[in-house]
């Protein structure tokens, strides 16, 4: 029997244990919280910090893993491709290559040095720093940590004298204390945050969203709203895809599922902005595979575990798809999530609640602070437009 090691124990692990489970994999899960509800439905859980990469190794290596994905854990993605080199398993990319995409001061630098389109950026470790160098940017800037994902940490700054400010915010979500600034990109349309796939160092199912955000939030960078297929103009997703391809192609990347954030901006071009060898959080593989038919999910798993994978290929969707991140602007104690039963039979076609009445809610201020996911399917982008416009008649988040 296979044995396959995930990293994390999160919500967002629990439709791979399934799957792998359906493929008569033996699924362990392993972090330092044993509480977690992913460890409820694995076959066996390793108290192991997912950070300490030397520690995963020691663990897998006693498991005797056949491989190991750390699917929208961002945390565990540079550990997972250090076992996984270190034990000669199938991974997306080296850990050289991991590393690179992990960080987002050094993706910067990577992209710039090879002729991509790229803001002007530059990773810091301390304030005084990041103040001293506050004219090298051209303002307004973005303020982030290197290593975190789901907006954490991430602060828009207009006036310099905020600057500190943002920077203490972005330590603060850092695991390795580092951070990077870089010029605010200005976007045309809305950014975009799918998952693809590549086999053999060939991206074979590029995809695109329309990534939205909620202006009210406490947050306003953490997304909201995520619609497939993207409204993106055809000729920027095909360069984008082009792009990625030689991205793939310079870093020796192999097989596998990617997250992928891009963007096009106000002065023409389309960039990359984030490529991370792990499934997005959210539950964005979920909903893809619900959309196109396909499913990313079993295919990582195939691989991860040295079974053939399905063909993949580029996805073409049924109808018109929407991940609409349940939150809330205020604090309270959750009463309920009321959705109106003749919205819920015409376009829901999955509840992923994260939270049950009587739970503390917390303003919307990042992935972690999300009450769960509707899934939604309209037949056409205008249709859809025109609920979301109205979604707060039909979905109704009670608090005390």
């Amino acid at each position: 029997m296979k044995r396959l090691m995930l990293l994390g124990g999160l919500r967002y692990l629990l439709p791979l244990i399934e799957e792998a489970h359906k493929l008569g994999v033996y699924v362990v899960t392993a972090d330092y919280l044993p509480n977690n509800i992913a460890h409820k439905f694995s076959d066996e859980y390793c108290n192991v910090s997912i950070v300490d990469k030397d520690a995963v190794l020691e663990a897998a290596r006693s498991l005797h893993i056949d491989g190991i994905i750390s699917h929208a854990v961002d945390p565990g993605v540079v550990s997972a491709a250090y076992v996984a080199e270190k034990l000669g398993l199938p991974f997306q990319c080296s850990y050289r290559a991991a590393q690179i995409l992990q960080d987002k001061s050094l993706f910067r630098k990577f992209l710039s040095e090879n002729g991509f389109n790229c803001p002007k950026a530059k990773g810091f470790n301390n304030v005084v720093d990041a103040l001293e160098s506050a004219d090298y940017f051209s303002w307004p800037v973005i303020v982030k940590p290197v290593d975190s994902a789901g907006s954490k940490g991430v602060t828009k700054v207009e006036k310099r004298e905020d600057l500190r400010n943002a920077v203490e915010t972005a330590l603060s979500a850092s695991i390795s204390k580092n951070f990077i600034i870089e010029d605010f990109l200005d976007k045309v349309g809305a950014q975009s945050s799918a998952d693809v796939f590549t086999v053999d160092g060939k991206l074979v199912y590029p995809a695109y969203s329309d990534q939205l955000f909620d202006p009210k939030a406490v947050n306003p960078y953490t997304p909201a709203i995520e619609i497939w297929p993207s409204s993106m103009e055809l000729r920027f997703q095909e360069d984008l895809t082009s792009q990625l391809q030689r991205l793939v192609s310079l870093l020796g990347m192999k097989s596998g599922i990617y997250n992928v954030e891009s963007r096009v901006c106000s002065d023409g071009k389309a960039y990359i902005m984030e490529v991370s060898p792990r499934g997005g959080g959210n539950r964005i593989a979920e909903l893809q595979d619900m959309a196109t038919g396909q499913s990313l999910i079993r295919n990582e798993i195939k691989k991860a575990v040295g079974l053939p994978m399905d063909e993949v290929f580029a996805p073409v969707y049924d109808g018109v798809w929407c991940n609409y991140i349940l939150h809330s602007s205020s604090e309270g104690t959750l009463v309920s999530v009321d959705i109106d039963e003749s919205f819920r039979q015409k376009y829901v076609r999955d509840v992923g609640l994260t939270v049950a009445p009587g739970a503390h809610i917390v303003p919307f201020t990042g992935a972690n602070t999300s009450l769960g996911t509707l899934f939604l399917r309209a037949e056409t982008r205008e249709e859809l437009d025109g609920v979301l416009d109205n979604i707060d008649k039909f979905v109704s988040i009670k608090l005390s």
